[in-house]
């Protein structure tokens, strides 16, 4: 029904998680952030209390608050609003109860400690609670079931007060924390192996998310979380037209140029010409005030200036115009994860109508994933462009320069909607490149071949070569017939 009753969310304080939950956290309820040590169960807590000016309480059973304090300096996390109750082995409250002075857990009276959170909970009024982390209440009961009913009453006394809770556990095979993640409304779980940091929500009480892992990263900002890309989250309705590629020949073996919104593959062997057929559509895109985006994995945006400038191509001019943009990636930069979220930015954000990955194999090794993923990543980012009404431009390599012909060495073929081939061919002592379309999905093309040539003056298309056969070979002769 429509008008079923929708939770008030509040800010995970990350926006990128905000968009992982669908809009946020539910107000008034408890989640669990749990994690192996390291992992950024404290740092995601204090963004989760940085992102009200209203007053908050940490109650902090860890680290002393001192220490916590530093820890937020350090990432530029406010904390001069967050009201801290120091129940750490250190703090002055906690060694201050004579009752808690080296006692084993079943000698343990926890009434002066409930005593000292109602109070600061009762006189401060927080909207949010950080209880970090709550794994230190098993120390404080004689057995699992009163640690248990401990941690459901103090959940409810804080949902009681109106507060929206998280609290941190120290997940891990020697002190399993099911118990809590069954008490918990969400549960939001951070990962940290081999160098690489995730999230994903094993659970979320009463609202759809998207499925993880996330990638997490961590830097002098504090946490970033870079979702990872589910094209059928996405949808924008527009026009259907014609990319043209300024050069009357090439539109024509294209049957008028590329359509919108489609993904067209210029694959070739290394130097035959496919990153500068790319440019040629996006400069001309540019001549008519649509905006595209260059992400260059093999080469420097200086070295590909350089080029299109000794070609009589106006790429400078576009880029200072802002109609063009090129950015390097380069190996180990960026996860996949925020690879694809920069991506989504320039689209939702920048208005970028032309995306050009330029191209799969230094695409392929610039992420620290293995090459399934790396491909499904890339068939994914594709079917996102789709749905965006965005057209995609992707060169892809392959490797041998002239034999027996080979569109594409990927197993990505079925992402392409246009295939255009270059092909460095040897005819009578002299190395030419000619160009092709192998596949078309949405208009008819030319099954001919032409003759492609690099000139100061920029691309030059010949007339279809039909009176050479055996082109795709490497070696033709002329047709006698």
């Amino acid at each position: 029904m429509s008008n079923q009753f929708q939770p008030q969310r509040v800010a995970a304080g990350i926006p990128t998680v905000t968009e992982v939950l669908n809009g946020g956290l539910v107000s008034e309820s408890a989640t669990l952030v749990r994690g192996t040590p390291g992992a950024g169960k404290t740092i995601f807590g204090l963004h989760f209390l940085a992102a009200t000016d209203q007053p908050v309480v940490y109650i902090n059973l860890g680290e002393p608050a001192d220490y916590i304090e530093s820890t937020a300096n350090q990432f530029d996390i406010d904390t001069s609003h967050i009201e801290f109750l120091d129940l750490s082995p250190s703090g002055e409250q906690f060694q201050g109860n004579r009752s808690y002075d080296l006692f084993e857990p079943d000698e343990v009276e926890t009434t002066s400690l409930v005593e000292q959170i109602r109070e600061t909970i009762e006189t401060n009024e927080p909207t949010r609670v950080l209880v970090d982390p709550i794994t230190e209440f098993r120390h404080l009961a004689p057995d699992s079931r009163q640690f248990r009913t401990q941690v459901l009453s103090l959940i409810d006394f804080l949902k009681n007060q109106g507060t929206t809770i998280v609290l941190t556990s120290q997940a891990a095979a020697s002190v399993p924390d099911d118990d809590l993640q069954f008490l918990a409304d969400t549960v939001i779980s951070l990962s940290a192996t081999d160098g690489q940091r995730s999230l994903k929500v094993p659970k979320f009480r009463g609202s759809d998310f998207q499925t993880g892992p996330h990638t997490v990263t961590i830097s002098d900002d504090g946490m970033s979380v870079w979702p990872k890309l589910d094209p059928s989250k996405h949808y924008r309705d527009g026009s259907i037209s014609t990319l043209s590629s300024g050069i009357n020949e090439l539109d024509a073996l294209l049957g008028g140029g590329i359509t919108t919104g489609t993904i067209s593959f210029f694959s070739g062997p290394t130097g035959v010409g496919k990153t500068t057929t790319g440019l040629q559509f996006i400069i001309e895109a540019a001549n008519r005030g649509h905006r595209s985006v260059l992400y260059s994995f093999e080469e420097s945006k200086r070295t590909i200036l350089t080029r299109a400038e000794k070609l009589g191509m106006p790429l400078k001019e576009q880029i200072d115009a802002e109609n063009i943009v090129i950015r390097e990636i380069g190996a180990d930069e960026l996860t996949l994860d925020e690879f694809t979220y920069r991506v989504r930015s320039e689209v939702e954000t920048e208005d970028a109508e032309i995306i050009m990955i330029d191209g799969i194999t230094g695409y392929k090794q610039a992420f620290d994933e293995d090459t399934i993923d790396a491909d499904n990543r890339l068939i994914k980012i594709g079917q996102y462009l789709r749905n965006m009404n965005v057209t995609g431009i992707v060169t892809n390599e392959v490797h041998q320069i002239t034999g027996d012909f080979r569109a594409t060495d990927q197993n990505i073929s079925h992402l392409a909607d246009d295939i255009i081939f270059l092909r460095h061919v040897e005819y009578k002592g002299e190395l030419q490149k000619v160009i092709g379309v192998l596949k078309r999905r949405t208009s008819d093309f030319e099954t001919t071949l032409r003759r492609l040539a690099i000139t100061e003056e920029g691309l030059e298309v010949g007339e279809p070569l039909s009176e050479l056969r055996r082109i795709l070979t490497g070696t033709p002769d002329w047709n006698d017939d």
